[in-house]
């Protein structure tokens, strides 16, 4: 059987389901044997030295039952064409018999195989003003038409699939719950091997911690607002690259003066972030809604303390193992970060064993059986 997997956000995307798509195919054509995998993708204007692309190669020299596609077509010419002129080019044009599409990022294209669409959240329904207009229309007209389209639908939680259900409609039967995974390497590690580190990344001796693209999703505005109000840690570093809508982020930190207490560290390399986690005094990650919430779940495998927001799918991932505020409640944030400084130990004991739940082992094991189950 040939499963052809929508490899372009992996090919394309540092963080998010750029990472997603990586790990998880990683850990599955590890596991499978009985599957020929072609990952095809968008390949018009990668750079010849991506550090991706590299990592693909390797891939497919590890294992003899993955080959890679790579389409002529940038990723928005691509999508024009099958998203919103809705050519009917199948993708088999470019790869040949499918049996099985996987589709990891939202959107099918158009096939003659057996599909799985992956939804990781319904941010553009549940919070669309948090999304550019114009991306937030398009995913509210073309992942619905996706949705009708796909035999079996993947939700990265609970929470998410319920919101499936109730705000599309989708029936249970048709939606199955793959978590997503923490890699290995994220796990409390010695100060020999983080404080280069600090070093290198030129990091104060204490600091709290965000790690997400900038967005207004993740409520960085209230973080600001929380941390001003907090002496100690004096330092709030923030790794991630600016998404969008980030305007009144930079306007809050000039309105509460704290240039001089914030750090932006910008995108962190994969292989530097499980020590940023280690460093920090404490996670806060403040978000107003998730599918998920991987830095959650990576940083309570570090052992770091975490405070995070009690909605979607974040105590269904954290359970008792980070401390829960509300959102929009600037001084409930605050004072969450506060308990968790005095009660750092104990949460830096609870945190690896939650993250245990979570590996990409066990995230391929349930898709491969999800493959079985829709084939058969």
């Amino acid at each position: 059987m040939i499963v052809g997997i929508d490899y372009t956000a992996a090919a394309w995307q540092g963080a998010g389901i750029g990472r997603y798509t990586r790990e998880l195919v990683r850990a599955t054509v590890a596991q499978s044997t009985q599957f020929r995998f072609v990952l095809f993708f968008a390949a018009r204007g990668i750079p010849s030295q991506s550090s991706y692309l590299a990592d693909l190669r390797q891939l497919c020299a590890a294992f003899p039952h993955v080959r890679a596609v790579p389409i002529a077509l940038s990723p928005r010419l691509l999508t024009i064409l099958w998203q919103r002129l809705r050519l009917p080019l199948p993708v088999e044009i470019f790869t040949g018999h499918l049996d099985l599409l996987h589709a990891p990022d939202f959107v099918l294209p158009p096939t003659r195989a057996r599909t799985l669409l992956t939804v990781h959240d319904l941010t553009f329904l549940v919070h669309p003003e948090c999304f550019e207009p114009s991306l937030q229309r398009y995913l509210a007209r073309v992942a619905p038409r996706s949705l009708r389209r796909a035999d079996l639908i993947l939700a990265d939680s609970q929470s998410t699939g319920a919101d499936l259900m109730r705000m599309l409609d989708v029936a249970p039967e048709r939606i199955a719950v793959v978590y997503p995974g923490v890699a290995p390497q994220f796990h409390p590690l010695p100060a020999s091997q983080i404080e280069p580190v600090r070093q290198r990344l030129g990091l104060p001796a204490e600091f709290l911690l965000f790690v997400s693209t900038i967005e207004p999703r993740k409520n960085l505005v209230r973080l600001l607002e929380a941390f001003s109000t907090i002496a100690s840690p004096t330092q709030l570093v923030i790794a991630g690259r600016k998404g969008w809508l980030y305007e009144e982020i930079f306007t809050t930190l000039e309105r509460l003066q704290l240039q001089s207490r914030v750090r932006f560290l910008d995108y962190v390399a994969d292989s530097d972030l499980p020590a940023l986690y280690n460093l920090a005094r404490a996670f806060v990650y403040p978000s107003l809604y998730e599918g998920f919430g991987l830095p959650v779940v990576e940083a309570l495998a570090c052992g770091v303390p975490v405070v995070t927001t009690r909605v979607a799918s974040l105590p269904e991932i954290a359970g008792a193992a980070a401390i829960l505020v509300e959102p929009f409640d600037s001084a409930a944030i605050a004072e969450g970060i506060t308990v968790a400084l005095s009660g750092a130990e104990q949460l830096r004991q609870a945190g690896p064993i939650q993250a245990q739940q979570f590996t990409w082992d066990r995230s391929a094991h349930a898709l491969l059986t999800q493959y079985e189950r829709v084939l058969s």
